[in-house]
């Protein structure tokens, strides 16, 4: 593309070069009329003196053929002599280029004229020969003949030729100054205007650091300054817009609940990462899809429909599967309406509640086996209570009866609380530890004498393996609470004649205990929940043996406070294994 500088000095320079061919063609055509003009004054002045000079000297009689060979030499012109009848009497000699025409007939022609003017006119303009021609009149003969003077215009090409030559380099000299002057004022004028050009295109295309050259205030100067004003608004408005949209997006991408933005055309112009991550999406493209290519799920569907319908917001809970689990999400749907009532789209937020439902089922949960718990020997403490006043108290060995049951059901009154207030002081407070060397063997041999009663009530064999090292840093009393729970757990649901083999070894850094047993084991559904308060295995033994069912949830604190781990491999009717992954080394401040 040309650049407009060149354009416009192009257009200058052909126009003009147009009106000095113009002007110089016309030039010439005057300066050639007026050479033309003088010559033929010129001659017709020497034609009239040298007439009279004839006349006045004798006439032709008088005249000699070197006089006249002097004349037309000094005039460099043919001149010639002739008589009234047009007869030629003396001649100066031909001149160049006269074979082309008859002088004499020319002469003979003009003795015979009455009005020679046009005839001498025709003559220029056919044989482009100038004749000049005047009588000779004597005072004793009266009309003698003729002085005829003739030349070739050609005599002008000369001049012509220094005419054009003097045109051409002054035009010539004017066409290059007009040129360099034309050059440097174009350029002073439409610099700025491609300068103001090109941040213009630049602002176009959303550079607005672009700036333009400011000259002294005129129109251009004006512009470009104005233009820079733009750039600067420009810029300032689209860094303040940045600073907003950052904001907004670390915003949106940042909280916790999903949204999605869907235009009036049904198509997705907006997506968070949270939603993603809800949904499990990760690389795939999202944008400018349809709602219903990329929902699965027909109850989210049949949301952002009733709201594109019915342009109300809409507000509901749904339980979605997503890949292998269920969530709860409260999903809240608004139309977006712009100005002059136009629809915009809608607005789609999903809000994770399964968390707060797991809560709330867990609070239900609570209430209901407490209660449960509690009922059971506050029912058994009443019942036997009643029985005795009722009269039984006067047996010795039914009051003895009834009162160790009371015993023991307070006893078990007793755990429960104490548990419950264990693991509410735990979950409020954090749990304080007491750090010290633990040595994990002396722990275990100081745990099973306690246990020794019930593995001979029920035959059982515990076989102890422990390698390595497996000195720790811990709180002794609640890593005892550890240990005995899961013993206790392993002996509960063991049948009779079990084992149970406790082994332990060193693994980077950690102390690894396994507690196994080949009892009843565990289903596959239930091992993600016996870490949940009040959850039995099986409820009827546990409860059975005095089991508050708290023991895992307590233990499960106990060891994250350690910084450690807890995971159980089980299998239906061939046993559990629960690992204890302890760090060797723990910070007092912990």
């Amino acid at each position: 593309m040309i650049k407009f500088r060149t354009r416009l000095v192009l257009a200058l320079i052909s126009l003009i070069v147009m009106v000095l061919i113009a002007l110089g063609i016309l030039l010439g055509q005057l300066f050639k009329g007026y050479y033309l003009n003088a010559l033929n004054d010129r001659l017709d002045k020497e034609t009239t003196v040298l007439a009279k000079q004839i006349s006045l000297t004798g006439g032709i009689e008088k005249l000699n053929d070197q006089l006249l060979l002097d004349w037309s030499k000094e005039l460099n012109v043919r001149m010639s002599i002739a008589d009234s009848a047009g007869n030629i009497v003396m001649d100066s000699g031909a001149t160049e280029n006269s074979n082309v025409y008859n002088h004499e007939t020319i002469v003979k022609r003009i003795a015979a004229l009455d009005k020679p003017s046009n005839y001498q006119s025709s003559l220029a303009a056919k044989l482009d020969v100038q004749y000049h021609w005047k009588k000779i009149i004597t005072s004793q003969k009266g009309e003698e003949g003729f002085l005829i003077i003739s030349t070739r215009v050609k005599v002008l090409d000369h001049i012509y030729s220094q005419i054009w030559m003097i045109l051409l380099l002054s035009l010539g000299a004017s066409l290059i100054l007009i040129i360099l002057f034309g050059t440097k004022i174009t350029n002073r004028y439409t610099r700025p205007i491609e300068s103001a050009t090109k941040v213009a295109i630049e602002l176009a295309k959303g550079n607005y650091k672009a700036r333009t050259y400011e000259i002294p205030p005129d129109e251009v100067g004006v512009l470009n300054t104005s233009i820079n004003i733009l750039a600067r608004n420009l810029q300032e408005m689209m860094q303040a817009q940045e600073v907003h949209h950052n904001r907004l997006t670390t915003i949106i991408e940042n909280i916790e609940s999903g949204l999605l933005l869907i235009d009036d055309r049904g198509f997705i112009v907006m997506v968070n990462q949270s939603l993603k991550n809800l949904f499990h999406v990760k690389n795939e493209r999202l944008i400018k899809k349809r709602y219903h290519e990329v929902l699965r799920h027909k109850e989210v569907i049949e949301i952002i429909e009733e709201v594109f319908m019915t342009e109300n917001n809409v507000r509901k809970q749904l339980v979605l599967p997503l890949s292998i689990e269920r969530k709860h999400f409260e999903i809240s749907g608004a139309p977006i309406i712009g100005t002059n009532d136009e629809w915009k789209g809608i607005l789609i937020v999903f809000h994770d509640i399964t968390e707060i439902k797991h809560l709330e089922q867990m609070r239900k949960d609570f209430v209901a086996n407490v209660s449960h718990e509690l009922k059971t020997p506050i029912t058994s403490i009443k019942g036997f209570t009643e029985t005795l006043l009722d009269g039984a108290k006067a047996d010795p060995e039914a009051l003895e009866m009834f009162l160790t049951i009371i015993s023991k059901e307070s006893e078990r009154m007793e755990t429960l609380v104490m548990d419950l207030l264990e693991l509410s002081k735990i979950e409020q407070k954090g749990m304080v530890l007491s750090l010290n060397q633990v040595n994990i063997e002396e722990l275990i041999e100081d745990i099973l004498p306690t246990l020794e009663k019930r593995l001979e009530n029920k035959r059982m064999n515990v076989t102890v393996d422990l390698k390595g090292d497996l000195t720790i840093t811990g709180d002794l009393y609640r890593l005892k609470q550890v240990f005995l729970n899961l013993i206790t757990n392993a002996i509960l649901y063991t049948q009779q004649e079990g084992s149970i083999r406790i082994t332990g070894y060193e693994e980077k850094g950690y102390a690894v205990i396994e507690v196994s047993d080949n009892g009843i084991g565990i289903a596959e559904e239930e091992v993600p929940r016996i870490f949940e308060r009040f959850y039995r295995v099986d409820k009827a033994r546990s409860r059975n043996s005095g089991g508050t069912g708290l023991g895992l949830a307590i233990v499960k604190h106990i060891i994250e406070a350690h910084r450690g781990k807890i995971y159980v491999r089980s299998q239906l009717n061939e046993g559990t294994t629960f690992v204890v992954k302890l760090r060797k080394e723990l910070e007092k401040s912990s």
